[in-house]
């Protein structure tokens, strides 16, 4: 990692702690998802920009916060988030669907509280967070990859049964598992019959 990309993550970190603070403060129900929820839970910084995920009724408010602090605001095409830029062009994504499912309150209320950047915030459960992960995988986005040493970072805090049962239909993500538990990453999973989630 060279001393770019330090300067990259230190900035995003800054970013993400203002936009939290606000969020937080605001009383938007969120919590920190992609990258940077993967970096708050120990694995390495892969970090592009600041996603939260949040509930949808929540999204005014938290575009109306953030604009406050001086974010310039983007509703894109994708009917699944919404964007914000800080002052330096840094990305802040807030998904109010993960894997073309809502984000739901009791999503947001299984988050956990963690220290992320000096600041306490709320970071998608670990298996919540590696569901939203894999399950979008398809044979347009499919790097294994990249989400392997997040994955092992993380994957002692993961109900892995969970995950299997949840991804069962899907082949790509499935697979993903199954990947783990050949490379011993994870003990063989045993998919429970209710994959309901979130």
């Amino acid at each position: 990692m060279g001393s770019h990309s330090h300067e990259v993550t230190d900035a995003i970190l800054e970013t993400l702690k203002r936009a939290g603070a606000g969020l937080k403060e605001a009383g938007v129900r969120f919590a920190l998802a992609g990258g940077c929820a993967g970096y708050a839970r120990g694995a390495a910084p892969s970090l592009h920009d600041v996603d939260f995920a949040l509930v949808e009724e929540d999204v005014p408010l938290a575009l109306k916060t953030l604009e406050s602090l001086g974010f310039r605001t983007a509703k894109p095409p994708e009917d699944w988030l919404v964007k914000a830029f800080d002052e330096e062009g840094i990305l802040v994504d807030l998904i109010f669907s993960l894997a073309d499912r809502p984000v739901t309150e009791a999503m947001i209320a299984r988050a956990e509280p963690i220290n992320t950047a000096a600041l306490s915030l709320p970071v998608l459960e670990a298996t919540d967070l590696v569901i939203s992960w894999i399950l979008p995988l398809s044979e347009h986005a499919c790097d294994y990859g990249s989400l392997l040493p997040m994955v092992r970072a993380m994957r002692e805090q993961v109900d892995w049964d969970r995950v299997a049962s949840v991804v069962a239909p899907s082949p790509y993500a499935s697979t993903f598992v199954t990947l783990l538990e050949r490379l011993r990453i994870i003990a063989p999973t045993t998919p429970r019959p209710d994959g309901t989630w979130p």
